[in-house]
This record gives C-alpha cells, sequence and structure tokens, in this order.
C-alpha cells in the first residue's frame, strides 16, 4: 500500500501492466476498443483541466506519485465520486500513446453532444473521409477560434476520439467536439432544405474565388479527403464550388489551414457588412 499524500487516503499502487483493469483500459488505444467501452483515454493535466472546466464525464484518473506531487490541486479538485488509482511508471508508459508521458491519464465517456438545430446553424464544417488525426485536431482548433457552430464528419473518417485527435486540438475539443454524420448526403440534403447554403471547396478552375462568394447567409463548407479531395457525388449535393487560388505550382492548401480561410472569410464578409471592426 501507498500513501496518497494528497487526500491521505491509502491506495493499492498498480505495478504491472497485466492487470486486468489495466489491460482492459489499453483497449482504449483502438478504435473497436473506445466502441465497446463506451470510453476513451484523455492524456496530460492539460487535458484532463480542459475536460473537468467543461464538465465532461470521466470515470477514472491514473496517475503516477511524481505526477501528484507536482499537481496536488489538480488531483484534489477531481469529483469524489471518480476512482483515483496511483500506478507505477511502467504501467503509465503503457496507457499512454506519447513517448514521455506525463504522469496522468483519465478515462472519459463518450459523450454525443448535440448539434445545434439547423434552424440555428450559422456556420460550419463538414469534413469527408478525412484521414489524419493531427488535421482532424487543427481543424477542431480552427472551428473553437472561429466560433463556428461545429465540425461534422463522415463515417469513414478518423476515430474523433483517437489520443492524437484530442492532443492536437490543445484542448478544444471538449468545446467544439466533432459529430459523427452516419448518412452525410441525407444530411446535408436535409441542410440546404433549411436554408443553409453549402459550398464545396474544390480545386476547380470554374469555381467561385472564396471571397467572392456571399457568406453572410448560414454557411457550410465541405472539405474532403487529405489525398482525393470530396467525392464527385459529394460536390453534386452542394449548392456551388468554391476555390482558394494559389500560386503556379502549389497543388493544394493543408486542410485545416483552408478551413481556417473559410471560416474567417466568412466571418469577415459578415462582421463588414453589419458594420464591426474586424
Amino acid at each position: 500500500m501507498v500513501s496518497d499524500r494528497v487526500s491521505g487516503t491509502e491506495s493499492l499502487l498498480l505495478t504491472s501492466p497485466k492487470n486486468p483493469w489495466i489491460r482492459k483500459l489499453r483497449q482504449l488505444h483502438r478504435s473497436k476498443g473506445r466502441r465497446e467501452q463506451g470510453a476513451f483515454l484523455v492524456e496530460g493535466s492539460h487535458l484532463i483541466e480542459e475536460a473537468l472546466r467543461v464538465g465532461w464525464p470521466l470515470q477514472a484518473l491514473c496517475y503516477t506519485l511524481e505526477w501528484a506531487e507536482r499537481y496536488p490541486q489538480l488531483l484534489a479538485n477531481l469529483p469524489k465520486s471518480l476512482r483515483r488509482q496511483a500506478v507505477s511508471l511502467e504501467v503509465m508508459a503503457a496507457l499512454c500513446t506519447t513517448e514521455s508521458p506525463e504522469g496522468a491519464v483519465a478515462v472519459a465517456v463518450s459523450w454525443q453532444i448535440s448539434s445545434p438545430p439547423l434552424s440555428k446553424l450559422r456556420l460550419g464544417l463538414v469534413v469527408e473521409t478525412l484521414q489524419d488525426p493531427g488535421n482532424l485536431g487543427s481543424l477542431i482548433r480552427v472551428v473553437a477560434a472561429a466560433g463556428a457552430d461545429g465540425l461534422w464528419l463522415s463515417a469513414d473518417s478518423v476515430d474523433p476520439e483517437n489520443p492524437k485527435v484530442l492532443r492536437a486540438s490543445a484542448g478544444h475539443w471538449f468545446r467544439r467536439p466533432p459529430q459523427v454524420v452516419p448518412d452525410l448526403a441525407a444530411w446535408i440534403q436535409s441542410c440546404r432544405c433549411h436554408g443553409i447554403q453549402v459550398l464545396a471547396a474544390t480545386l476547380s478552375p470554374t469555381a467561385n474565388c472564396y471571397w467572392d462568394q456571399d457568406l453572410t447567409r448560414p454557411t457550410l463548407f465541405l472539405l474532403g479527403n487529405e489525398g482525393a479531395g470530396l467525392r464527385e457525388a459529394t460536390i453534386q449535393q452542394a449548392d456551388a464550388q468554391v476555390r482558394i487560388p494559389m500560386a503556379e505550382g502549389v497543388e493544394s492548401l493543408n486542410v485545416a489551414m483552408t478551413g481556417g480561410l473559410l471560416l474567417y472569410e466568412a466571418l469577415r464578409q459578415r462582421r463588414s457588412r453589419s458594420g464591426s471592426a474586424p
């Protein structure tokens, strides 16, 4: 037994990665495990703090004694019902997906946040077949920074609860968790029926330059796969295509940068129309 100096309670220090509970948590490294358990891992103090700040439901916290010494206040502020488990450095290394874990990992509940009603949706991004978790995390940061209503993904995109997505989002994941749309085509059609302008970002030379498009009305931008872009069938569902002009010899932009340019141009146009300062 070891003494938790923060809470003054006694807890068993888990030292074996083969412990049944630890092995179960390690299954959360994979999408299948996350789906089956309805949970995902939150690694590091910053992400844990962000989850607590928005009231995201947590099930447990595993931490090293060294981490408890560095962050006594964070440990003390955890909900009383939360399981707190001291673990060895070896166990922490097995639980985390980073090479140099900070010393704390929480188990969070997979909690689906409702999207705003389509009648109130004003601005957002829809991404089809996104594969890179880093790109998804960056898109989440862009959506949060622009104050957009949300980020929606096709069902064949990267798992939004992938630990790399959470890290790349710099904690904004908990404020703007991406929503997976099982039937993207039907959802896009429903958005259009609610008067939302749907614009496909493409490289077509005949597409409108994005700053020439009227973005003051409710708008959703469609973004495609990092390599292949949007499917032709998805492009055909859009009201129009828009492009970002690029210098000769430049083939494309990173998908997160593209999303940022589109969202901020929409904000610029709306502020200009309302007379607000940029």
